[in-house]
């Protein structure tokens, strides 16, 4: 009610009363006990200021008197409420603010802001004040040329202060600004563009697609709010993609300036990060994924692609092996797979991701360089359970991979904090064709992993696919485990092979001499031999030979008497050479055990002699004991 009385009063006193009668009671009531007093206050400035407008050389003077109210209550007012009411009376003041010098003050405010400790207080400068700043900015002309170049230059110079402690508030803080602005900048670039004078509202226009723009943070920060309407922005849209499909961008400033300058400049920011910093990359893949969708796919495959794809060449002169520097190292990697290769979910643009991370895996391994970058990749990725079979196709292929090198790698990314989980959220999956493309995988982790809480979570992995009722009749994913048995069992920690590896490979022997498919039947049994053939030239403890090697060779040898006499006839030396290990063993262990015997007779002969030569007395008898001097 006070407010509506305050508002009637100016609507007819006009500015000059205003400033006399009005805001001299405001600025009396800035620092009332009353938190509803001070935002009453808040609130007048926002509402008087379409009324201090209309006299030019009073406007001036009033404005700067609101304006310095206004940032005395931002900086010192502790009532959020209030502070947040002060941010949207600034966005008002936005609108009717004529004066050029007024952009450093308005700056310094939208700093201010952000800065704010209260989550309302920086959702209101999103929201409301920088759409109406950013729209002021655009009519000065300023916003490519001043107002986004202010922020780039702050963010630039917290990372080279960081190099020894990064302030990640502080980044988060431009960033999210700088990702607010990209609205504003898109429709700049559209109003700006050869084509404007053509946009027709007339006729069919087809309607803009729902996952066209990411979701703005409010109504202001919608494009089709800036462009006027949705059906401008639909004509504009349209010819916006076929002027970047058929006609280039020649003559078109606008845009120039992003492709020219924005790009190239936030490319070499990021190429300057150090990757470990997971909070800068997470920060800057979430502003090249808002920036892509906002300039849409065209763009982003013709002008933002090419230029990371430039200055990341996929070969291994482009890393420096000794020192770790090189583009693949940094931050440049995971910010381009996640913010860029991520924009858009078809066929074609998943085959790029995986093709780029493959590609990465392998010249960082080869190279020698450190794969920090491979791994922020991996865990920004994998945060979305979107990625997770795409990040599994990348690990399957690391994991079959020709080089040592590579294989290795991939079994390094099992390290990071999701793969793992990801395949047994897939070993879990209904489809059969994932659950076994993940068992190659646990099988490297066996083989090369040390963590023994993700050893034991892959052997109870492995342990349900092998004895889950569920799993009894999937002959596929038998055949991968045997396979994987094999190839990983020689390198495999030798307690692992032999509780696990070896009882079930004679669970798995056992159980082919009942099957009724012939056809099965021979897939085992040959896999089987395979493994057992790899598995040979391990050490196997007499008790296992016994239990377990020995048993298991029988069973494959009574199916290969039937199916392959040739196997048999190996398998049958195979068996020979273990039993008479075993009896060597035997043998061995009971001369051991002779001779042990008559040593020992021996020595208590020797003993019981000597102590027949003493006399009774204990000192005597204690010397024998007594140690040489």
């Amino acid at each position: 009610m006070i407010l509506t009385g305050c508002v009637a009063f100016a609507r007819h006193v006009g500015p000059t009363r205003i400033e006399a009668e009005l805001l001299p009671q405001c600025w009396e009531q800035i620092n009332h006990k009353y938190s509803e007093r001070r935002l009453l206050v808040a609130e007048a400035c926002g509402a008087l200021a379409p009324y201090l407008h209309s006299a030019m050389c009073v406007c001036v003077l009033t404005l700067s008197l609101v304006l310095s109210m206004l940032q005395q209550m931002l900086a010192e007012d502790k009532a959020d409420m209030v502070r947040e009411a002060v941010v949207k009376s600034l966005a008002i003041i936005m609108g009717y603010i004529d004066d050029p010098d007024k952009y450093s003050q308005g700056f310094e405010l939208m700093l201010l802001s952000l800065g704010d400790p209260s989550e309302r207080v920086v959702s209101a400068i999103h929201q409301v004040f920088i759409p109406a700043f950013a729209a002021w900015t655009t009519e000065l002309g300023i916003l490519q040329t001043t107002l986004i170049p202010s922020l780039l230059l702050r963010i630039e110079k917290l990372l080279k202060q960081g190099e020894h402690g990064l302030d990640e508030h502080k980044l988060h803080m431009f960033l999210s600004a700088l990702q607010s602005l990209i609205p504003p900048l898109f429709s700049v670039v559209l109003q700006n563009a050869p084509f404007t004078h053509r946009v027709t509202l007339h006729g069919d226009i087809p309607p803009i697609e729902v996952t066209r723009f990411p979701r703005p943070a409010s109504p202001l920060q919608d494009v089709a709010t800036v462009v006027g309407s949705r059906e401008t922005l639909s004509g504009l849209l349209v010819l916006y993609d076929y002027q970047l499909e058929h006609e280039g961008t020649t003559g078109w400033d606008s845009l120039l300036w992003v492709v020219n300058q924005l790009l190239p400049q936030l490319i070499e920011i990021v190429g300057g990060i150090t990757v470990t910093s997971t909070t800068c990359v997470h920060e800057f893949s979430r502003f090249f994924w808002r920036l892509c969708r906002t300039f849409g796919k065209i763009f982003t495959n013709t002008k933002v692609k090419p230029q990371f794809q430039e200055i990341l060449r996929l070969s291994e002169e482009n890393v420096d092996a000794l020192t770790g520097n090189g583009i693949l190292t940094k931050a440049t990697v995971p910010v381009y797979a996640t913010g860029v290769l991520t924009c858009y979910n078809q066929d074609e643009d998943r085959k790029l991701l995986v093709g780029f991370l493959e590609d990465v895996m392998t010249t960082l391994s080869l190279s020698h360089a450190p794969l920090d970058s491979l791994k922020a990749s991996f865990i920004e990725l994998g945060a979305n359970p979107v990625y997770h079979e795409l990040l599994l196709t990348v690990l399957w292929y690391g994991v079959v991979h020709t080089s040592a090198l590579v294989r290795c790698t991939a079994a390094r990314m099992f390290e990071v904090r999701h793969p793992a989980t990801w395949l047994y959220s897939n070993s879990c999956l209904v489809y059969s064709s994932v659950r076994i493309s993940t068992i190659p995988a646990f099988g490297t982790i066996m083989e090369t992993v040390t963590q023994k809480e993700l050893l034991e979570r892959v052997k109870m992995q492995l342990a349900s696919f092998l004895e889950d009722p569920q799993y009894q009749d999937q002959h596929s994913l038998h055949m991968e485990i045997i396979r994987t048995f094999g190839r990983v069992g020689p390198n495999a920690e030798p307690r692992f092979r032999d509780e696990f590896v070896l009882p079930h490979l004679h669970k798995l022997a056992l159980g082919n001499n009942v099957q009724a498919t012939e056809r099965k039947r021979i897939d085992i049994a040959t896999q089987l031999f395979e493994a057992y053939s790899a598995l040979s030239c391990c050490f196997i403890s007499e008790e296992l030979m016994v239990n377990h090697f020995l048993p298991g060779l029988r069973c494959l040898r009574a199916d290969m008497e039937q199916l392959s006499p040739e196997h048999e006839v190996i398998l049958s030396s195979m068996i020979k050479e273990g039993e008479t290990k075993v009896e060597n063993r035997g043998i061995g262990q009971a001369e051991g055990s002779i001779a042990a015997s008559l040593v020992g007779e021996d020595a208590k002969t020797k003993f019981l002699s000597k102590m027949g030569q003493l006399t009774t007395s204990g000192a005597m008898l204690a010397n024998v004991f007594q140690r040489k001097k």
